[in-house]
C-alpha cells in the first residue's frame, strides 16, 4: 500500500509499505481522509519532537521509520470479531492509545497513560492507505457529517480536552492569545463548554476574522497596547486567559493579562525554554495550567457533534489534496502560509487533484 512516511526533517517519502496487521483487538480501516498538525510540520522543519527517528513501537516493538498522520478518519475493512462497529462504518480515530489498567487510565486521565502511545507518532498513523488501530479508539461518525468535516474530529477533540482543562464557567471573561488552527478550535471548546465573553488576540488579517464570525466576542490585534486593549475589555483582568500561539514571551503576556486569583491555560509550545515570572505567579495566587492531546472517550464523540452543528469545518478546512502533496503543504504549514486545515484522501492519486 501507498503510505507517507517520515525520515527525518525534510525527509518524508511516499512509498509503497506491507499493509498492516491488525493485532488482537484492532480494526483494519481503510482511510478516507488524513490531517496534519503543528506536531508533523515542526518535525519535518526541525526533526523529532520526543522520539527517535528510528522509533520503537510500544506493543510490536517493531522499529524503522514511522508512517505520518494522528489525525485520520476511515472505513471498517477488517472488523474485531463481536466488536461495536462491522464492516463497513465510516469511523473517526482518537490515534491515542492508553493501557486502560495503570493509575493515570484509573483515574479517568488516559491521555496520561503510563504506556500510552499515538498512531502517526510511535506507531504506524493514518497517512496511508490502511491503517490498524484498536476499536476502543474510535467512535462512530454521525449520518450525514461529510468526511471532510469529519477530518477535523481529532483536532477538534485536543481543542475540546484545552478548553476543559481551563476550568472555564458560565460569566467567566476570556482571552484567548493565538487564533490559528489550535486557538480555533480552543475557542469552539470554550464556547460549547460556557456562556463566556472571549477576547482573541492574535494579528490582524484573516484569523481575528474568523475568530468573530465563530464567536469571540472582540478581537485585539497585537502591537505594543495589547495588554491596555485587553484590560479595557477585561477590568481587573480576565478570569481565565488561554495562551495557544506558543510565541515567545506570550505566557508572561497571558500572566498580565489574568486577574488575581485567576487561570491561565498554556497550550502552546515554544520552540525554546522561556522565562516565567514566577514572582507574579505567586504573588497574585494566579493558577497555571496545560494541556495535552485529549481524553478520547470524553472528548472525540462530542467533537463530531459540535463539527455537525456549527459552521467550523467550512471557516477551517483549507483543501484536500492526495498523500503525494504532503510535504508541499508541510512546507506551507512550518513557514506559517496556512491559515487553516489541510485534510488529505489516501485515495487520489495526483493526477485526480
Amino acid at each position: 500500500m501507498r503510505a507517507a512516511v517520515y525520515h527525518g526533517d525534510h525527509d518524508v517519502r511516499i512509498e509503497d509499505v506491507p499493509e498492516p496487521e491488525p493485532r488482537e483487538g484492532e480494526v483494519l480501516l481503510r482511510v478516507l481522509r488524513s490531517g496534519m498538525c503543528g506536531t508533523d510540520a515542526t518535525e519535518w522543519k526541525a526533526g523529532p519532537l520526543t522520539f527517535p527517528v528510528n522509533r520503537v513501537h510500544p506493543v510490536t516493538g517493531a522499529t524503522g521509520p514511522m508512517v505520518f498522520g494522528h489525525e485520520f478518519v476511515g472505513e471498517v475493512v477488517a472488523p474485531v470479531a463481536g466488536g461495536r462497529f462491522p464492516a463497513g462504518s465510516i469511523v473517526a480515530s482518537g490515534a491515542g492509545v492508553w493501557c486502560g489498567a495503570c493509575d493515570r487510565c484509573r483515574e479517568g486521565r488516559t491521555n496520561l497513560c503510563r504506556r500510552y502511545y499515538t498512531h502517526g507518532l510511535n506507531a504506524p498513523g493514518g497517512l496511508a492507505e490502511l491503517v490498524a488501530v484498536p476499536e476502543r479508539t474510535l467512535v462512530a461518525v454521525p449520518d450525514g457529517l461529510p468526511l471532510d468535516a469529519a477530518g477535523l474530529a481529532q483536532p477538534l477533540a485536543v481543542g475540546l480536552h484545552a478548553a476543559r482543562r481551563s476550568g472555564v464557567r458560565d460569566g467567566d471573561r476570556v482571552v484567548l492569545i493565538g487564533a490559528g488552527a489550535i486557538g480555533t478550535f480552543v475557542l469552539t471548546g470554550v464556547r460549547h463548554l460556557a456562556d463566556v465573553e472571549v477576547t482573541v488576540v492574535d494579528f490582524p488579517g484573516a484569523r481575528l476574522e474568523r475568530a468573530l464570525r465563530l464567536g469571540a466576542d472582540r478581537v485585539v490585534e497585537v502591537g505594543d497596547a495589547v495588554r491596555d486593549r485587553v484590560l479595557e475589555a477585561a477590568p481587573g483582568g480576565a478570569d481565565v486567559v488561554i495562551e495557544a500561539s506558543g510565541a515567545p514571551g506570550q505566557l508572561n503576556a497571558a500572566i498580565g493579562m489574568v486577574r488575581d486569583g485567576g487561570t491561565v491555560l498554556q497550550v502552546g509550545l515554544p520552540a525554546k525554554q522561556q522565562e516565567v515570572d514566577v514572582h507574579a505567579l505567586v504573588m497574585r495566587e494566579i493558577t497555571v495550567r496545560t494541556t495535552l492531546a485529549h481524553v478520547c472517550g470524553e472528548d472525540l464523540a462530542p467533537a463530531l457533534d459540535i463539527l455537525a452543528t456549527t459552521s467550523l469545518a467550512a471557516e477551517l478546512l483549507d483543501s484536500v489534496h492526495p498523500l503525494g502533496d504532503l510535504a508541499e503543504q508541510l512546507e506551507r504549514l512550518a513557514t506559517g502560509r496556512l491559515e487553516g486545515k489541510v485534510l488529505f484522501d489516501p485515495t487520489l492519486q495526483e493526477e485526480e487533484r
